[in-house]
């Protein structure tokens, strides 16, 4: 094998962030990934149409347009068009109603009534700060926020959350904001699903919930492109087992802690192994892949205009929902994300066919096929869904991870985000992305700053490695067009 600079094992968003960051500090990078096309998470397939194209993981993405490493790399620039929906997100409940954010967050306020001023006030400051509050929450959680007013704004919100509920006194507004910390996969409330809620809630008013014209697939084509421009290798179709196999100065590690034990093993020292060990996997994601001959038909029409739809109920439902999948125990009215991506794209409607996205919150590990539960949950809301349904194909948790290890038993967050995970993953650490392994880094979402698709934890982890490695102490530019980038190094070896 090719000896290179730095070798990357896994090629979903992070680990394509972090070789993009390391091939434009002028480093010889070689990405190796298992699947036979790279991008992990944002993968697609023509799963029944050879003309419709699916999202087989994530569809929707807030972070693509927020997060700092996606702001400079800038998707639009690059031919990605980020798509925005009509509406963000919308709540159906079960007296045929819905609540909404719309990207205007005027328009929301009003909708909502008299819970207009509390979404105002709760929105509206995070709004004016979106940038920092962005780059506080995906930072590595070890510095201080460049915009001191963040943390004014986050911890009574967070607080509010906890005890209060946000606030909110009516029943469309609690759901609506309620759906959105549902995103944190677990038990709620919760702190890291107060933080999700204000993060997300915040950004529906702000740069926005957008889709990639196309599909998530395009995202790891802009990445990938931007790597081989930079002299980047990619191998894909074969699985590195053992860390020997890499013939590199630096390891970047797009895996799970237990990935890293598989690939190590007893090169790690046994603290450090009882410490991976120790890691939490939270609960699981089952998908379905829908083929339809016509849009989902809403018993709420205006629900059709929204670019994501949570069915979870009232908060109460939701909370009791997620509480149940976060101990264990299977419920028959999951939560649930669907996604219509024709709404916002309606180039992915082909032929009078068009695919829809659902993924249910499962108990980690549940071998139940989610076809049958996610249309009785859309069918709730969505009467005649069934009727419009041409093909379906449903994954179990249980075998999410035989699509992409970093999801084990259907986790795609790549680890539990309870309060110590959100701070401590994958162990508690100051450096949480170097391993006790000389020149070898985690840089998956089981580092802060977690799950999304974000790229900062494959970019922090590259910037630790830059300076720690190479001795390189200025961050590459990673905008288009950027001509080869100029590093300040301090005896680099060789």
């Amino acid at each position: 094998m090719t000896r290179a600079d730095v070798a990357v094992v896994g090629s979903g968003p992070n680990g394509l962030a972090a070789a993009v960051t390391m091939a434009r500090a002028g480093l010889t990078v070689h990405v190796h990934e298992q699947a036979s096309a790279v991008g992990g998470g944002l993968r697609g397939e023509a799963l029944f149409d050879p003309e419709v194209w699916h999202d087989i993981c994530a569809a929707v993405h807030p972070m693509a347009a927020a997060s700092a490493f996606f702001r400079e790399f800038d998707l639009p620039a690059r031919g990605v068009p980020l798509l925005q929906p009509p509406i963000a997100y919308a709540h159906p409940l079960d007296d045929g109603t819905a609540a909404f954010a719309h990207r205007d967050l005027e328009e929301t306020c009003d909708r909502l009534g008299p819970d207009g001023r509390r979404w105002r006030r709760l929105m509206e400051p995070l709004v004016r700060h979106s940038a920092g509050v962005t780059d506080f929450l995906l930072s590595g959680q070890r510095s201080v926020p460049r915009d001191p007013a963040v943390p004014l704004l986050l911890g009574p919100r967070v607080l509010s959350h906890l005890l209060r509920g946000d606030g909110l006194r009516t029943e469309a507004a609690r759901a609506l904001l309620t759906g959105v910390a549902a995103h944190a996969v677990g038990r709620l409330p919760s702190p890291p699903s107060g933080a999700i809620a204000l993060l997300l809630g915040h950004l529906a008013h702000a740069t926005g919930w957008p889709l990639p014209r196309g599909g998530s697939g395009r995202i790891a084509e802009a990445l990938a492109d931007d790597l081989r421009a930079h002299g980047g290798v990619l191998h894909t179709g074969h699985r590195v087992t053992d860390l020997a196999e890499l013939e590199a100065r630096v390891v970047m590690l797009d895996v799970t802690p237990h990935g890293l034990l598989e690939l190590a093993g007893d090169r790690l020292p046994p603290g450090y192994r009882r410490a991976l060990g120790r890691f939490r996997y939270g609960p699981g994601a089952a998908k379905v892949d829908f083929l339809v001959d016509e849009p989902i038909p809403w018993a709420a029409p205006e629900v059709g205009r929204a670019g994501t739809v949570h069915l979870g109920g009232t908060r109460a439902q939701t909370l009791a929902a997620e509480g149940a999948t976060a101990r264990g125990e299977t419920c028959e009215e999951p939560f649930v994300l669907v996604v219509d991506p024709a709404v916002t794209d309606p180039g992915r409607a082909v032929g009078g066919r068009r695919p829809v996205w659902a993924y249910a919150h499962v108990p980690n590990g549940d071998t139940r096929d989610p076809v049958p539960l996610v249309t009785r949950r859309i069918e709730r809301y969505a009467p005649g869904f069934a009727d419009t349904v041409v093909a379906a194909r449903g994954v179990p948790a249980a075998d999410y991870e035989t699509y992409n290890p970093n999801y084990p038993g259907g986790d795609i967050g790549a680890g539990a985000v309870t309060l110590a995970q959100s701070v401590f993953r994958p162990v508690p650490a100051w450096n949480p992305y170097r391993t006790p392994l000389p020149g070898v880094y985690l840089c998956s979402a089981s580092t802060p700053p977690g799950p999304s698709v974000h790229g900062m934890c494959g970019h922090h982890a590259a910037r630790v490695a830059l300076r720690r490695e190479f001795h390189i102490t200025t961050t590459p530019p990673l905008g288009p067009g950027s001509g080869a980038p100029h590093t300040e190094r301090s005896g680099r070896a060789p």
